[in-house]
């Protein structure tokens, strides 16, 4: 795979700075662990691009938490592992599931405003694979926006932190397995600096981009796990994609999602004969978990050799149509469709990626002072297939997690890198190299091979192609991000498919034809990589 550093820079040239806490991302699981270390720690939070720029601010449906009257944490526990299809780790869910409550409290507290039914009662909604309406939202189907505002006016406000926006995490500053912080390049100026620190946070999101039908922002190029990955980090469970099944379907028009709470709202999936379909491969039909939903609809269009479904709310009260889904109602609007009446063409797209960099409970990898949470992260919550609405309380717990040992750490002394460079020095040639067309190429080989349904003879041939292409993408010395950011997809890409072919078994998101019924006597386990496997 990669080499330990993609650059050969002489440190002592570059401007420094020291922060006690390092948190490298813009989203919910970054800011909430940036609040936690902020506590007793100066922090430095590092952003890509600016803090709206995550997952966080695009998403639709909410957060799930047990706050409704009649449910409770056991039970979205029990949800959560039967989405996680016998892979999740029941003390991380449990952590998950009970400390929840808590942090969205916290968030009411903060000022995020969750719709209610009055004055004082929580509106919820209800979400494929949810045994009780528990998903909160915020202007009916705005809650990332909500949420990320709040949480960034605490942050502007809080005395403690820094933010760094507009520059990229080129690699960590890194030793023998241990993180002594990062090396940034300013996106805008192009001049590169040096950020040592005593911890280091990783909650830069997942590698959403790496396909070519996405609903991730563009700054998701699986950054935060490639500098893992390089320092020595252990990778898990890379082969678990999730595909949203219902991500709008126009020639020329962004892939937008369209949320899962639609579907809980009522909304029916028809084929492109106007038919009701699901209830043919699943008993729950449309509130079927995200995996079985986004499959079905994939078989619905093989079987019918369409190349999309549609989704219908034309049976709902269009007033709660327009008033649970005011954004998606004047997204489809720019391209004439009305939501309260109209069938909307949809298909599945690459949504969130259930593995990561492997953690333990308390947000620590395998190299010492370096943290990671939520999607970057894998600790065993989501397990084969994440559990909608799951995902912005992940990043509330584990991010806040992350934050609060990261404040442990910054409490004892910080060694000084021992590195001069990042790498030695070496004579090699530059190549001619076409980037832009390098990573269409790239998202369109993942997109074929490492989609709903895959195959070994598929994944080997792209794997080889890959292995080819690192030879001289992984030779070049990029300063560019759109270079940089290629590097870091190639990496993800290699470890999904590697991933994906190892694990000879169907379960959760990853569907193999070749191999099409989970095997728990071999396959009830997680895959792990990490750079020393591919050292000679």
């Amino acid at each position: 795979m990669n080499e330990q550093y993609l650059l050969d820079l002489d440190l002592r040239r570059i401007p420094a700075l020291a922060p006690d806490v390092i948190v490298i991302g813009s989203g919910i699981t970054a800011i909430s662990a940036a609040l936690a270390a902020a506590e007793n720690a100066s922090v430095l939070l590092v952003t890509k691009s600016n803090l709206q720029e995550s997952n966080t601010y695009y998403a639709q449906g909410g957060v799930a938490a047990a706050l409704a009257p009649g449910d409770s944490p056991e039970s979205h526990l029990r949800d959560t592992l039967v989405a996680g299809a016998g892979l999740c780790d029941e003390t991380a869910v449990r952590k998950l599931v009970t400390e929840g409550p808590t942090r969205v409290r916290e968030l009411i507290a903060w000022g995020t405003p969750f719709d209610r039914e009055d004055k004082e009662h929580l509106s919820f909604t209800l979400e494929g694979g949810h045994g009780h309406r528990r998903i909160l939202h915020a202007n009916g189907d705005a809650t990332g926006q909500a949420i990320e505002s709040s949480l960034a006016k605490k942050i502007f406000e809080h005395p403690n932190i820094s933010v760094l926006e507009n520059h990229f995490a080129v690699d960590l500053l890194h030793k023998d397995r241990v993180c002594y912080g990062m090396l940034a390049l300013d996106v805008k100026g192009g001049r590169f600096l040096k950020i040592e620190a005593k911890a280091t946070v990783l909650a830069t999101g997942g590698i959403g981009q790496v396909y070519r039908e996405s609903t991730n922002p563009e700054v998701t190029t699986g950054d935060g796990m490639a500098v893992a990955f390089r320092a020595g980090a252990t990778m898990q469970d890379m082969e678990f994609v999730q595909f949203h099944p219902t991500v709008l379907y126009l020639a020329g028009a962004k892939r937008f999602l369209v949320s899962e709470a639609v579907r809980g709202e009522g909304a029916h999936l028809l084929n492109s004969k106007g038919e009701r379909f699901m209830k043919n491969y699943d008993e729950r039909g449309e509130l079927a978990p995200r995996d079985i939903v986004a499959r079905s609809i994939y078989a619905e269009m093989l079987r019918t050799g369409a190349t999309n479904v549609f989704l219908s709310v034309a049976h709902l009260d269009p007033n709660l149509v327009l008033e649970r889904f005011p954004t998606i109602h004047k997204t489809l609007k720019q391209y004439g469709l009305d939501l309260t009446k109209d069938k909307i063409p949809v298909r599945p797209a690459c949504h969130y990626m259930m593995g990561g960099v492997c953690t333990d409970l308390l947000a620590q990898t395998d190299v010492e002072r370096l943290f990671a949470a939520g999607e970057v992260a894998s600790c065993g919550i989501h397990g084969a297939n994440r559990l909608a609405s799951n995902s912005l309380l992940d990043g509330l717990v584990f991010g806040h997690e992350a934050g609060v040992q990261a404040r442990g750490l910054a409490e004892h002394s910080q060694p000084t890198f021992p590195e001069k460079r990042v790498k030695p020095m070496r004579d090699k040639e530059t190549i001619p190299l076409d980037v832009d067309d390098v990573r269409a190429s790239l998202k369109s080989l993942v997109s074929r091979s490492a989609g709903i349904v895959r195959d070994a003879e598929t994944m080997t041939n792209a794997l080889q192609m890959l292995d080819f292409w690192q030879k001289y993408v992984y030779a070049e010395e990029f300063q560019t991000v759109k270079g940089l950011e290629l590097q870091n997809m190639l990496a993800c890409a290699q470890l999904v498919i590697r991933g994906a072919l190892k694990r000879e078994e169907s379960r959760g998101a990853h569907q193999r034809s070749d191999f099409p019924q989970p095997n728990d006597a071999n396959w009830k386990k997680h895959v792990t990589f990490n750079r020393r496997d591919f050292e000679g």
